[in-house]
């Protein structure tokens, strides 16, 4: 039993990093696409998920430094898919969001991929979908940490 267990965890691990290569080389196909370099994408992807930022807190978001998210931002914004504006809250400070008017490239590359995603979760209950939303987010939480423990060291 114990033997079992270890090959479905290994089997697991290995399914894991095979989707991050997959993933990777969709974004790649896609940043491609529309001009942008993989990190540039992986920038809007922070600032379309987490809402208008700091250049500051996007850099450490991206775990890069502030002055190569100058370079990220300066071509994202000249691309037209970024905007800097003055934070409301202290006209000394500026935010970064992304163009909402945009957004339609990028949902129509990704498409394929949505569309395969739709199909494959109706293939599983309710019951099954929360246990995969649950691992999803605490493998996600556990990655958060590797980063953060090896940035740190």
């Amino acid at each position: 039993m114990a033997r079992h267990r270890r090959r479905l965890i290994t089997t697991i691990k290995g399914s894991l990093r095979e989707l991050s290569n997959q993933l990777s080389l969709l974004n790649h196909h896609v940043s491609t696409r529309v001009d942008l370099k993989d990190v540039d994408l992986d920038c809007l992807e922070l600032i379309n998920r987490q809402g208008p930022m700091s250049p500051s807190d996007l850099a450490r978001s991206a775990g890069l430094h502030p002055a190569t998210m100058t370079g990220i931002l300066d071509r994202l914004e000249r691309a037209g898919w970024v905007v800097r504006e003055r934070d409301p809250s202290d006209r000394r400070a500026v935010l970064v969001g992304v163009r909402r008017d945009r957004g339609g490239e990028l949902f129509r590359l990704y498409a394929g991929m949505n569309t395969a995603m739709d199909q494959l979760c109706a293939t599983y209950s309710d019951e099954q979908l929360e246990l995969l939303a649950d691992f999803l987010r605490r493998t996600t939480d556990a990655g958060r940490d590797a980063t953060e423990q090896l940035a740190g060291g």
